[in-house]
Formats: structure tokens, sequence, C-alpha cells
């Protein structure tokens, strides 16, 4: 008998084909995130859970206690906060993530707001569009920011921070400092990334990207005090977690003029809200958390987090654990 499990994330035809040679689908065929009351309902009897945080909410004691069956839950995510790890380990639940598929994706994004921010592209797109483009405009009121030859720091120097250096590097003959857990050698020979404590870094860089997890150690990481550390030129760029960034910190930050911009792939709250005072700076580039969105790599990360699905209910190894303990 097939193992039954839960898909709760959309998924092509190819991926959701995979998975039934080798389980029993139920799928959840509503729009966005699925109701409490249906994912206990559906999740009572399976072995496997295929999801992600933003359609199901947290993995934690109270989800486990009704699926005591569960065996895996795969997310289709680097991220994986919404894993209470403690709970997991206790319920015998391995949990998978997909690392490293989208990195030159979530890379290429972070360095177009990056780009956008410094030349005020989405700004001035409106200033042409809405007619304001005239003989008599002064270009000076146009004037972006050179990106070429300044100094970014990546705070958070992992496979991602690797991709976005190599751009800087390379393409744009950027300094490079950085901040991490440890150093990371092989981005210091290759980029001539320079590491430095995350005051260095702000104090330094013309612009400050954010690329870490979101854990206890990480959550507003960059606050008031942070800001204000940072030069009145600088543009601050977030595409890892909206609740890295405090953001009522960063809205006074920009109220302030403390900072010269900002370039937001995320938020402290998803979907963002209309009244939130980041969507009225002419100088803050938003977009809605779409890191790793092309077609090409949404569905590479869907098939990995299939891989490792069926790798667990196959009695396998994943490719990818993050919650790897089984007794």
């Amino acid at each position: 008998m097939k193992p039954k499990v839960f898909i709760a994330y959309p998924i092509t035809k190819n991926v959701e084909d995979f998975i039934a040679e080798h389980c029993e689908i139920h799928k959840w065929q509503g729009n966005g995130r699925v109701p409490t009351d249906i994912l206990l309902e559906e999740i009572a009897e399976v072995e496997g859970l295929y999801t992600s945080g933003s359609m199901t909410g947290p993995i934690n004691e109270e989800l486990l206690t009704h699926a005591p069956q569960l065996k895996v839950v795969s997310n289709v995510s680097v991220g994986y906060n919404n894993f209470d790890v403690a709970a997991m380990k206790q319920h015998n639940v391995i949990g998978t993530n997909t690392p490293n598929v989208l990195n030159e994706t979530v890379a290429d994004l972070a360095f177009g707001l990056l780009l956008a921010a410094a030349r005020r592209i989405p700004e001035l797109d409106r200033f042409v569009k809405e007619g304001n483009w005239q003989p008599t405009t002064d270009y000076v009121d146009l004037y972006g920011k050179d990106v070429h030859g300044t100094t970014l720091g990546i705070i958070g120097m992992g496979r991602i921070g690797e991709a976005i250096a190599k751009r800087a590097k390379f393409g744009f003959d950027m300094n490079i400092l950085y901040h991490n857990r440890n150093r990371n050698h092989e981005a210091e020979e290759k980029y001539d990334a320079e590491y430095c404590d995350l005051d260095a870094i702000l104090m330094k860089s013309d612009y400050v990207l954010l690329m870490t997890p979101l854990t206890k150690e990480t959550f507003h990481l960059i606050g008031e005090r942070e800001f204000k550390l940072m030069k009145e030129t600088s543009i601050f760029i977030n595409v890892s977690r909206g609740q890295t960034v405090d953001e009522q910190a960063l809205i006074q930050a920009l109220e302030n003029k403390e900072i010269y911009g900002a370039g937001l792939d995320v938020f402290e709250t998803e979907p963002v809200e209309s009244d939130n005072p980041l969507l009225k700076f002419p100088n803050v580039v938003t977009v809605p958390h779409i890191g790793s969105a092309t077609a090409q790599t949404e569905e590479a990360m869907a098939m990995r987090a299939a891989e490792n699905l069926v790798a667990v209910l196959t009695g396998k190894e994943p490719i990818d654990p993050v919650v790897a303990s089984r007794k």
C-alpha cells in the first residue's frame, strides 16, 4: 500500500505525477493558505506533508498531535522557520527544505532591487508614464547613484550571498565586505571579500544587503541603532525575511533621511498591508516576496521537495534534511 501524503502547495502535473508514482495523494484544491480545520482533518492519517510555511503555518506541537502517522514534512523553501524543531524531534518527524536550487535566481532579484533603488528606476518609470518628462525637466532632479566601483556589504555570506558577491565583483567592480556567523574563506579568495563585524559593514558600505535566515538571533537584527550607523547616502536591501528588520525603525530612518533608500522583497507582515508607510516612499522599491519566482526555479524547487518527500517515505535518506532525527 502506498503511503498517504497531503499536498498543501500548488504543484505542476510533472511534480504531482512523480509523487503519485510512490504515494497516495490528497491535495488542497483551494487558493491560498489551507484553513486550520481542513489541514488538521487532512493530516490525521498521512505519513507525508508537502508544504511551505505560508501554506500551512507552523509545524508545531498542536499540528503534530493531530498527525500521529506523520514521518516527513517537506518544505518547498530554503527557509524552515515554520518548523518547531524540538516538537518535530519529539514526534520523530523529519523536516526537509530546498536549498541551493534558487541561489542564482534570488541573487538576480537582489541585484535587481539594488540597481532599481540606486538608479530610481520604478520612480522614474512613473515619472515618464505620468507625463512629467518635459523639455524643461532639470536632469539634476533625476540623478540616481552609481553602483560600479562602490562598496557592497553583505550580511549573510551563504550560497546566495556568494552569488550576489560574484555579480557585484565581476559585473560592477564593487568592493565586497561581508559579515557571517563563520568566515567564508572561499568568498574571500574568489571575490576579494573582506570579513568585518556588523558595525563596520554598516558604517562603510554604500549598499547594505541583508541575506540571513530568520532565527531567534536574527530577529530584528537591523533596527534603530543599526540604521543610525549607516551612511546617509546608503541604500538598504532586504531579501531575507521581513522579521529580520525592525520595520518601524526602517520607516523612521527613511523619514529622518538617515539612509538614501531601500529595496524590499520581504516585510514583517505579508502580504504587506495597504497602509504600510513603506509603500508611500518614492525612494523605496517594493516587490511581493518574489525571490525565487521564476517558472524554471519554482519547478526545480517543487521537484526537489518532492524528491525529499519520496525519499523518506520509501525508506531512504532525504537530500536536504534540516530536522533529521529518527528513532
